[in-house]
């Protein structure tokens, strides 16, 4: 493996992300704390603890996984959409690096920059709201699966975008409203039917439901589901953009 050449990637992809940390950090930072203003102390401090766990503690895992989608999404699709814009894709394709380095290097820097930012809303919410994590390690371990099956996912879509503003399309129009109607601030059990069970075609549904699991115990799907579904779209992101380096489509064009 070129490590050399996926080191340099990662760095200047790292290097970009430096040079505008206040910029990247503030945004989560005041979003997590207006959440937190607002569904914490103003409208949680009314609401009874759901299932033992207070409300402004209970939307923590949701709030986090939130900022890693949008992140994870936002980041993957600029790194690979600037070259793109620049015209120097073609100079980083001749590169003596295969697909997988390739992927590696951005996929790597993009993954650092969504979990820097969960690390952060984590410390935010701890100026609001007591919360434990029960199982630290499978919060990691899921938390950093969720975050490189997005990367993928946003690496797709920074290949597809023809514009800076289809860049912003899937973040704002598809993975906000999914993000917010998956069960992040609420449990499934509390919607009327039939929107309990159209909500369980919400793919958000089953990310929330393990990563709050493993806060504090409860979810609203069984992990070993969740996992499955996790598992399942990091491979299909996986096939579609080793399908993409084969081809050459929207590389090479």
């Amino acid at each position: 493996m070129n490590l050399h050449g996926v080191a340099a990637i990662y760095k200047f992809e790292m290097a970009r992300t430096f040079r505008t940390l206040a910029q990247s950090l503030a945004t989560p930072v005041i979003s997590t704390s207006l959440y937190f203003i607002v569904f914490g102390a103003a409208i949680g401090s009314r609401l009874p603890p759901i299932e033992g766990v207070p409300y402004g503690a209970f939307i923590v895992p949701g709030l986090v996984l939130l900022s890693i989608l949008m992140e994870s999404v936002s980041n993957a699709s600029f790194g690979i959409y600037l070259p793109k814009f620049a015209g120097t894709i073609g100079e980083i394709l001749s590169a003596p690096l295969s697909a997988f380095e390739l992927v590696l290097g951005y996929i790597g820097a993009a993954v650092t920059k969504s979990l820097m930012v969960a690390a952060v809303t984590l410390v935010v919410a701890r100026l609001f709201v007591p919360y434990h994590i029960d199982h630290p390690v499978i919060a990691l371990a899921f938390l950093l699966m969720i975050a490189v099956s997005f990367c993928l996912f946003g690496f797709l879509v920074g290949l597809v975008a023809k514009s800076f503003d289809q860049l912003q399309t899937v973040p704002l129009l598809i993975l906000s409203p999914l993000g917010f109607l998956g069960g992040s601030f609420y449990t499934i059990d509390m919607l009327p039917e039939p929107w309990a069970t159209i909500a369980m075609a919400n793919p958000i549904v089953y990310l929330v439901s393990a990563f709050r699991w493993s806060f504090y115990g409860i979810s609203d799907v069984s992990v070993g589901v969740s996992l499955a579904a996790t598992a399942g779209f990091l491979a299909l992101c996986s096939s579609i953009l080793a399908w993409v380096f084969k081809t050459g489509w929207r590389l090479k064009a």
